[in-house]
């Protein structure tokens, strides 16, 4: 089974490195790609599903921003799972304070060097990173990412809208997460105290749901 894994907003492959997978699922990590000026995100979605393989069975996993984009891409060609982890089914779920800030369009006005640093309340609070390790990864894959990329991510996930949920989706979401908060989301595992970053700080818990997931699907 093909695993297609799709990174969050400001992060690459380094998120899901503690993962320890089946060996029957056959990760394939996909790279974001520059976005068109003004696009959405359900178009990107579209254009970056262009390199998945349809001829075989495959499953999507999302952490963050790119749980939004595989929901998306779930919409247009039907895998067998996809699993969102620290991410949103429906846009009405995003925190009140986002979408607000999206109908007012303020991001725009915040300098790309503005949002992309990373300091004590970005990887304290909000990720909720702990140990030393997490603070220097976290802080690497921001240095990493293009700024101009993270500021369109955040534009269109302000105004993304969605109210569709597609077959065979299941989200993971923690108890302590600081980013993707919603008292009206109904996630189909929790992970208890578990933090926005917890894809990287809860490996074994997560494994293990993603594995019963896929393998059922696979031996089913």
């Amino acid at each position: 089974m093909k695993a297609y894994f799709i990174s969050g907003l400001g992060a690459d492959k380094r998120i899901f490195s503690r993962l320890k997978l089946d060996p029957q699922m056959e990760v394939i990590n996909i790279e974001w790609i520059a976005p068109i000026k003004n696009e959405s995100l359900s178009n990107y979605a579209k254009r970056l599903s262009s390199i998945i393989d349809v001829s075989h069975d495959f499953i999507l996993v999302g952490v963050s921003f790119g749980g939004m984009i595989a929901v998306e891409i779930s919409k247009l060609l039907k895998p067998c799972s996809t699993i969102i982890i620290s991410s949103t089914i429906y846009s009405q779920d995003l925190p009140l304070l986002y979408r607000f800030a999206g109908k007012l369009q303020l991001v725009k006005l915040i300098p790309s060097w503005l949002i992309k640093s990373s300091n004590w309340l970005t990887q304290n609070f909000f990720f909720g990173t702990k140990s030393v390790s997490e603070k220097q990864l976290l802080s690497k894959i921001i240095a990493d990412t293009d700024s101009g990329f993270l500021k369109w991510a955040i534009i269109s996930i302000l105004s993304w809208r969605n109210s569709v949920r597609p077959n065979n989706l299941y989200h993971i979401h923690g108890t302590n997460d600081r980013i993707l908060y919603s008292k009206s989301a109904k996630p189909d595992f929790v992970i208890e105290n578990g933090t926005h970053f917890m894809v990287y700080q809860n490996p074994g818990e997560i494994s293990e749901i993603i594995d019963n997931l896929v393998l059922a699907k696979t031996n089913g």
